[in-house]
């Protein structure tokens, strides 16, 4: 990346930062780890599917996913959201790197980085770890006592997503000019237009019109991967997933 270094690099992370959709990646892994193993998770899929197709809101879909953690503690879904990052780091594919290349050149400029997704902790924290993240914008379930709810945080979605950058400039006084977003998919367009400047990853084509119009830098997108890593139909995962 070229030109003046920013203080804050704002990096959606599924399809960007990574190169797989992490919310039923991770949820495969941690009911292997529960009783409910893939019986479950096909019966969760299934449902996901099923509503995406008929046109259920992503924010309902967003309910219905988190329901699966309710009740349980939120240390044991947060060592399995360790395990499953360690599990995906082995094969040496997890991270995007053009987009984790650039991350890091920055913060060796002296940024700071702020993940920004519609997933929740357990998945994100390794994650953050992983590339020095000073925070991690998201949403997921409220815990009380250590234990999830069914109560949400608000959704870090799209619009969600600009609301939360907007919201760690006024706390830490930073001037959106001075700060940089990195986005794949056209639900990151309200992030991208709250900050200075934006590099758009891939070949959405309204990021691709967008960044050319405004002069955005440009870094090259995830290949498309196998079925197999894709355990949502197109339309749930256009539903369930914008968030990337």
């Amino acid at each position: 990346m070229t030109g003046p270094s920013p203080r804050i690099v704002f990096a959606d992370v599924d399809e960007t930062l990574i190169t797989v959709k992490s919310m039923m990646r991770f949820l495969r892994h941690h009911l292997d780890r529960t009783d409910g193993g893939r019986h479950e998770y096909d019966r969760i899929e299934g449902t996901l599917n099923r509503l995406a197709e008929s046109g259920t809101p992503r924010t309902e879909l967003n309910r219905l996913y988190y329901r699966a953690f309710v009740g349980q503690p939120v240390e044991t879904v947060m060592r399995h959201g360790r395990e499953w990052f360690d599990r995906e780091l082995v094969g040496g594919r997890l991270f995007h790197e053009p987009v984790l290349a650039a991350c890091r050149a920055y913060r060796e400029r002296g940024a700071r980085i702020a993940l920004v997704s519609g997933s929740f902790d357990p998945c994100l924290a390794p994650i953050a770890e992983h590339v020095a993240a000073s925070w991690t914008l998201c949403g997921g379930p409220v815990a009380a006592d250590g234990i999830y709810t069914d109560e949400l945080l608000p959704t870090v979605i799209g619009p969600g997503k600009a609301v939360a950058v907007r919201r760690l400039l006024s706390a830490t006084g930073v001037d959106a000019a001075e700060c940089v977003a990195f986005g794949d998919h056209a639900s990151d367009l309200p992030m991208l237009l709250a900050v200075g400047s934006a590099v758009v990853v891939g070949d959405d084509p309204v990021l691709v019109e967008q960044g050319t119009r405004r002069g955005w830098q440009r870094l090259p997108g995830v290949l498309s991967r196998p079925q197999s890593d894709t355990p949502l139909t197109t339309a749930a995962v256009a539903a369930l997933e914008e968030h990337r």
